[in-house]
C-alpha cells in the first residue's frame, strides 16, 4: 500500500477553488487518474487515484503532465483497470433505497473489512475499537487496517479525536482509509427513507461531498475513492451523482448492531463515535471468538481497497 506523501500529510488550511477536475497524470511508471483540483496558498494542487490499486495521493502542480478530460473521456480512458470496474459495479446495485453500492470484498483468504462509521456525536470517539484491534492483531497484521467514513461536522467537534487518530497511524499501529460520509449527515426520526438523509429534499450534494473532501485536508487527512451514504439511504439518482464525483459508494452486509452476522469477506459495519455501543461491544466479542483463528493468520481484517479492487478485477 501507498504511504502517506509528504504533500499528503500537510493541512490544507487555505484550500480556494476547490472543484471536481478530471483527467490523464502522466509519468513513469504509473499514471494516475485526477479527481480534483484545488489551490492553497498560492499554489495549485490535483487529488489524483491510481486506477490499479485505488490508492489516492495529492499532487503538486507541474509534477505530472496533466491532460484534462471530461468525467466520462476519463471513465474511457480508464476502463481496464479496476478502479473503473469497481465504479461501475456499484452503480449496477443502485436501486435498492438502503445498502446500495459495494456491501461485501472477495479476501482470498477468510476474514472481514471493518467499517466504522463517524456520524455527527457529543460523544468522544469509542477508541476501545482501535486499541482492541491493535492488541488483538499485533503479532500477526500491523499496521491493522480499517476505514473510517467520516462526516464533516465530526471533524469539526472532535480535533482530540482527530490528533489520537493520526498518531496511532503515524505510529504504524492502523492505517486508516478515509471514507466521505457527507458534510451533515442530516437524518429526521419521522421522515420516510425517500426524503430523508441525503434524499432530504433541497440537499446540496456538491457541498455535503466536497466541503467534507476540503475539511479532510485541512485536517490532514487523505480523502479516498469511497463514499457511505449516511443511513446506507440512496436512490438511484443519487448514487450516479455520487459515482459522478468518481466516488464508489461502499455499503455493508453485516451491520453487527443490527445482528446481521459477518461471513468471509464481509465489509461489517460499527459506529465509533459513541452512539452505538452495542454494536462495538460484538465487535469485541467476535474478536475474542477469532482469538485463535487470528493467532493462526486464518482470519485477517482486510484493507478497503484491496478486496473490492480484487472484486472489480474479474478474478
Amino acid at each position: 500500500m501507498v504511504p502517506f506523501t509528504s504533500i499528503a500529510q500537510a493541512n490544507f488550511t487555505g484550500i480556494t477553488s476547490y472543484e471536481p477536475f478530471y483527467g490523464h497524470a502522466e509519468k513513469a511508471p504509473q499514471d494516475w487518474m485526477v479527481l480534483r483540483r484545488f489551490e492553497n496558498a498560492g499554489r495549485r494542487y490535483f487529488l489524483l487515484v491510481n486506477p490499479q490499486t485505488l490508492d489516492t495521493k495529492i499532487a503538486d502542480d507541474g509534477f505530472y503532465k496533466i491532460t484534462p478530460m471530461s468525467y466520462l473521456q476519463a471513465r474511457k480512458y480508464f476502463s481496464s483497470p479496476p478502479y473503473i470496474k469497481v465504479l461501475a459495479k456499484a452503480e449496477s446495485k443502485s436501486v435498492t433505497i438502503q445498502d446500495a453500492g459495494i456491501e461485501r470484498g472477495m479476501p482470498k483468504e477468510t476474514g472481514i473489512t471493518l467499517t466504522a462509521d463517524l456520524c455527527p456525536s457529543h460523544r468522544p470517539l469509542d477508541r476501545r475499537i482501535f486499541t482492541d484491534i491493535i492488541n488483538g492483531f499485533k503479532s500477526v497484521e500491523s499496521p491493522v487496517p480499517i476505514a473510517l467514513s467520516v462526516s464533516g461536522l465530526w471533524m469539526k467537534h472532535h480535533q482530540p479525536d482527530i490528533a489520537w487518530l493520526k498518531q496511532l497511524q503515524a505510529n504504524h499501529e492502523i492505517y486508516i482509509t478515509w471514507v466521505n460520509h457527507s458534510y451533515n449527515h442530516r437524518v429526521s426520526k419521522t421522515s420516510p427513507l425517500k426524503t430523508n438523509f441525503l434524499l432530504e429534499p433541497g440537499t446540496d450534494i456538491n457541498y455535503e461531498v466536497l466541503e467534507t473532501e476540503k475539511t479532510m485536508l485541512a485536517n490532514g487527512l487523505l480523502p479516498s475513492v469511497f463514499f457511505r451514504f449516511p443511513g446506507l439511504v440512496s436512490d438511484q439518482q443519487l448514487v450516479y451523482k455520487i459515482t459522478g464525483f468518481g466516488l464508489i459508494p461502499i455499503g455493508t452486509d453485516a451491520w453487527l448492531a443490527k445482528g446481521q452476522q459477518p461471513q468471509a469477506g464481509s465489509i461489517v459495519l460499527i459506529h465509533g463515535n459513541g452512539n452505538e455501543p452495542v454494536g462495538v461491544n460484538d465487535f469485541i466479542k467476535l474478536l475474542q471468538s477469532k482469538a485463535s483463528s487470528i493467532a493462526n493468520k486464518q482470519w485477517l481484517l482486510y484493507d478497503l481497497r484491496e478486496t473490492v479492487e480484487e472484486d472489480g478485477s474479474g478474478r
